[in-house]
């Protein structure tokens, strides 16, 4: 039993929001997950740079040996490096070489990925999530039952450029689908389910996919009970398995589009009282892009 939520900004004016308002929905699902936490947040960004999150200990002065145009910011235990796209190959040999202690857990023109054992109102206070903004993010309350308790295994997985995924329930066939994506070149820091299924879409996107029909064709390719949310760099979708025996609501305004796995994560956000509230049916993908 996990928790799940999610945010799509619709109105502009609510992005300096996004941080506060997720940070709300992520303790409200504590009791579905309070093993671990973690979010993804679709911030600030431009084609022309990219940024790493990165996660490890002693990373105060990384962005300082990296040198050059490489900027830090540094949030706890995670680090976010910017710097421009011509710099990238330059900037993982370095943390190959000099820091392979450090683990990557995201990079993109403007995902920022943050996750860490404990409760979920201690880690979002941890890395401040209140005090993001963006136009779209997703959070994931674990609780750990496949697996040990640890950072690695918290949700979210990203395995593609601004790509990310949250995940409640099992997948009983992601072993032969491992096998099936590493000599695509798809590859995986654990053994969770839930990195694998993000592998999965992160492959099918590269294929040429949208993100509405590699969620397609998950619901045949993936065997077992899920619920995904998943974010790119310009969308948001949900989908469920054809039996969808994990819980799932959604509210849609003219302002947002929000996801929990329970209603009361919903609750605090503004307008819902006017929000066209439903239950995401079987096998269908709901999917939102920015324009």
């Amino acid at each position: 039993m996990c928790g799940i939520v999610g945010l799509f900004l619709k109105d502009q004016t609510l992005e300096p929001r996004l941080g506060s308002l997720l940070a709300g929905m992520l303790e409200v699902m504590s009791d579905r997950g309070p093993d671990s936490a973690g979010f993804a947040v679709y911030g600030s960004g431009d084609t022309d740079h990219l940024k790493l999150t990165v996660r490890g200990k002693n990373l105060e002065d990384v962005a300082q040996a990296l040198g050059g145009p490489v900027q830090g910011k540094l949030r706890d235990s995670h680090l976010v490096l910017s710097f421009p796209k011509g710099e990238e190959k330059r900037v993982r040999a370095w943390l190959g070489c000099e820091r392979p202690d450090i683990k990557i857990i995201g990079a993109g023109q403007r995902i920022e990925l943050y996750k860490e054992v404990g409760l979920p109102a201690d880690v979002a206070k941890r890395f401040d999530l209140s005090g993001m903004s963006g136009t779209h993010g997703i959070g994931h309350t674990r609780m750990a039952t496949e697996s040990a308790v640890t950072t690695a295994g918290a949700h979210p997985f990203s395995t593609g450029a601004d790509q990310c995924l949250v995940h409640n329930g099992s997948l009983s066939n992601h072993r032969s689908l491992r096998r099936v994506l590493e000599p695509k070149g798809i590859t995986f820091e654990t053994d969770n389910d839930s990195e694998v299924a993000a592998g999965y879409l992160s492959w099918k996107l590269r294929e040429g996919a949208t993100l509405a029909e590699a969620l397609e064709s998950s619901l045949t390719d993936l065997d077992g009970f899920f619920t995904f949310v998943v974010g790119t760099e310009s969308g948001f979708a949900v989908v469920r398995d054809p039996i969808s025996c994990k819980p799932a609501v959604m509210a849609e305004t003219d302002q947002y589009v929000a996801f929990g796995s329970e209603y009361r994560a919903l609750v605090g956000l503004p307008g819902i009282e006017n929000a066209r509230v439903f239950e995401p049916e079987p096998a269908r993908v709901y999917a939102w892009e920015r324009h």
